[in-house]
């Protein structure tokens, strides 16, 4: 999965401030208008509504309340330090602290370079959609390959030793689930690239969680009569031109799927490629990984699709 070319961090697509914007929108005025016209006893005056029983300066108080209250609605990130056996590791903790109720939870695992502001910003969009989310740490405390080949060599490890992938995901799912603020009983896992690799695998050992989530992962394990032992269903979000994914491996994939009676799904995105989900992924001379928005945009509304359907009471 190495990819050559330089990547320059473009933060997040149109689409996404859109959404946010769309999001933290006061929905005040509308609801005002719409009083206005439905109340005969409700007066518009200067741009402004009163009412029979209401003065303008109560009402002035009210907005400013309920905008002051949407202010202090606030994303937290915590660092976390957790272990797994020798390895001293580092995680993200990320949610919504304008309620205290507690919530879905969603394992995130990071792409062949390790954590990076494309998992932050991630974990944010899952905290603002009401999840907390916590960003696993797969190759250990600071390390953070920047370099292509270094990040490979690191991937390639863990893709090696199956087994220590799957202790390392287990562990950062053990930390999400000790969080006050976590539903314990409905939590997920989500991974890009090496990631999505990571997410399956953690599901054939038979990880209890509801539901594993791969964007443009690989497929392929080297033990898929492991698949007997997945407890959740799968989702994977799939490049249909990803050439480091080639058809056999899909094939190979779903056959597994089939034989351990899995409840699975796999959608792939015509026109898309490897990292079509990243838009650190903009390099054009790469054409094997490349960001693609459409796909990135539906991609990630299946996945709300998912896990309305798996968290549903």
């Amino acid at each position: 999965m190495v990819t050559a070319g330089v990547a320059v961090d473009t933060g997040p697509p149109v689409w996404q401030y859109a959404a946010d914007h769309r999001r933290h929108r006061p929905a005040v005025r509308p609801k005002m208008r719409t009083a206005a016209r439905k109340s005969p006893g409700i007066a518009k005056i200067g741009g402004c509504v009163q009412g029979d029983g209401m003065k303008l300066p109560t009402l002035a108080i009210l907005l400013t309340l309920a905008l002051a209250a949407e202010s202090r609605a606030e994303i937290k990130t915590e660092v976390v330090e957790y272990d797994q056996g020798d390895q001293k590791l580092e995680g993200l903790l990320v949610y919504d602290n304008a309620t205290i109720a507690k919530r879905p939870g969603v394992l995130v695992i990071h792409q062949w370079k390790g954590i990076s502001d494309y998992e932050k910003k991630r974990a944010t969009m899952l905290a603002e959609l009401g999840y907390i989310a916590f960003v696993a740490d797969i190759y250990g405390k600071g390390i953070r390959p920047t370099d292509p080949k270094d990040a490979g060599a690191m991937a390639g490890k863990f893709k090696s030793d199956r087994k220590l992938l799957r202790d390392r995901g287990l562990a950062g799912l053990a930390q999400l689930q000790k969080s006050d603020k976590l539903d314990g009983s409905k939590v997920a896992a989500i991974g890009y690239c090496f990631g999505g690799t990571a997410a399956l695998e953690l599901s054939r050992s038979g990880a209890p969680f509801l539901g594993a989530v791969s964007f443009h992962g690989g497929l392929g394990t080297p033990t898929p009569e492991d698949a007997q032992q997945i407890k959740s269903r799968v989702l994977v979000l799939h490049g249909a031109d990803d050439p480091f994914v080639p058809a056999k491996e899909v094939n190979d994939f779903q056959e597994e799927m089939r034989k351990a009676n899995v409840d699975w799904q796999l959608v792939s995105y015509g026109g898309a490629v490897h990292s079509f989900t990243d838009w650190n992924a903009n390099n054009p001379a790469n054409k094997g990984a490349l960001y693609n928005e459409k796909a990135d945009k539906r991609s990630w509304e299946a996945m709300k699709v998912f896990f309305k359907e798996i968290f549903q009471n």
